[in-house]
């Protein structure tokens, strides 16, 4: 495993508002830890200390029980280069790692986990306490059975939704990334690298031309010329793409209606928003919705 340090549009990427507002949310909605890891630097810990839950902190005081939480997020990054990876700790607890990848290139891991799958029963708290005996994890065995209580428990199917939305954002996120590797790439543009970027944290605005020529300082003739070499789009085919990526996201919350996510992500009609989303994704957002 590389110790490198992460590159620069890892680092924007994670410092950015897209990413910022996103975990944000998660993190206050599911009551879940959300980490944006670099590939090329493993956490020892996958989750900020502010996130862990009481019984992982109880843990990694302990070096046995660091020890194997740094196996752990070995394995799962390891089984996630190319989708989605779930895998159970010794103590019986769910970690994810979710890529986020640009064409072949692997930018960092969206984590999060520290979950049950299932309620925990005195049966269940014996085989805790037998599984911490046998990886000579050494802790006050009451208030380990009283943390552990307290883990998050989601139904598979609750927590494979989870993953699904992790999966989508991790998409929206290659996005914006590939707008960041254009900025920072000395060979592209970095012009259009900025207006990507502006694109990607101001999409809910009216978006013209002109206005997001004016944000990145040049023409907007020069910036539409730009565009469409760096790119392969034109400034509106990119807009409009970048707005259905983030839609289908939304689309994952059952409680809000198709036509506030379209108005959300910037579109100004219903019908508008419908002939877009077919166009890129090649299906209606009620289908996407349903599958």
């Amino acid at each position: 495993m590389s110790t490198s340090h992460p590159t620069d549009s890892f680092l924007a990427l994670s410092e950015s508002k897209m990413y910022r507002d996103y975990a944000e949310a998660f993190v206050q909605g599911t009551g879940l830890p959300l980490v944006l890891a670099s590939p090329e630097t493993l956490w020892l810990t996958c989750h900020e200390p502010a996130q862990r839950n009481p019984f992982c902190t109880l843990l990694q005081v302990e070096k046995p029980g660091c020890a194997a939480c740094y196996s752990l997020q070995c394995r799962v990054e390891h089984d996630a280069q190319q989708d989605a990876s779930t895998l159970q700790c010794f103590a019986g607890l769910y970690e994810t790692a979710v890529p986020v990848r640009v064409g072949e290139k692997l930018i960092g891991f969206l984590k999060t986990g520290q979950i049950l799958l299932r309620t925990p029963d005195p049966a269940g708290m014996v085989e805790m306490a037998y599984k911490l005996g046998a990886h000579g994890v050494h802790v006050d065995l009451v208030e380990a059975e009283e943390a552990f209580s307290l883990i998050r428990v989601f139904t598979e199917a609750q927590y494979g939704s989870l993953v699904r939305l992790l999966s989508l954002f991790a998409e929206q996120l290659a996005h914006a990334a590939s707008a960041l590797m254009l900025a920072h790439n000395p060979g592209s543009s970095p012009v259009v690298g900025r207006a990507c970027v502006y694109i990607q944290e101001h999409l809910e605005e009216p978006l013209s031309l002109g206005a997001v020529a004016k944000a990145v300082h040049v023409s907007a003739a020069y910036l539409s010329q730009k565009f469409k070499h760096s790119t392969g789009m034109n400034f509106v085919e990119y807009v409009s793409r970048t707005r259905v990526e983030k839609a289908r996201i939304l689309l994952e919350n059952p409680n809000q209606r198709v036509s506030e996510i379209a108005f959300e992500v910037g579109f100004q009609s219903l019908s508008q928003f419908n002939r877009a989303f077919k166009k890129f994704t090649g299906q209606s957002p009620s289908i996407q919705r349903r599958g």
